[in-house]
């Protein structure tokens, strides 16, 4: 029996300059809106747009992580929110991705989809609305 769980992950990634020192941030929340897991961390000399993709990698390993510590076969439904819609619908096919740094983090994300198994969704919401996964990121920037 496939046991489904289900995550809603908040995901953001920034730099002071851009390119600059970047980091990134993520939330995650069961199905109930409890946060379960959050982590932010500094990756170095990046862009914007590099430090987003960093989020959702990490994020995804992160539920990797969880289903082969649970030891059974689970199928996740993961819904991310970002505040870059660039890479949201690069995400979801709607935009081409012409970068080739980019384009690499872009096949890290659907081989570990492809990996993980279930169904992933990425949707752009207003900064406003991602606002602790944004804390997360400026904590690791002013490094805290």
């Amino acid at each position: 029996m496939i046991k489904e769980l289900n995550f809603t992950i908040f995901a953001d990634g920034g730099s002071r300059g851009n390119p600059g020192e970047a980091a990134y941030g993520f939330v995650v929340y069961d199905k109930n809106g409890n946060t379960i897991f959050e982590k932010g961390t500094r990756i170095g000399i990046a862009t914007n747009n590099t430090a987003e993709y960093s989020a959702i990698i990490a994020a995804l390993k992160w539920v990797e992580n969880k289903l082969v510590l649970g030891g059974q076969i689970q199928k996740p439904r993961i819904q991310f929110y970002l505040d870059s819609e660039l890479v949201a619908m690069q995400l979801n096919g709607k935009y081409k991705v012409r970068n080739e740094n980019l384009r690499n983090l872009f096949f890290t994300i659907k081989n570990l989809e492809r990996k993980i198994g279930g169904e992933f969704f990425y949707e752009a919401i207003p900064r406003e609305q991602n606002k602790e996964a944004d804390r997360l990121v400026n904590l690791a920037l002013d490094g805290n």
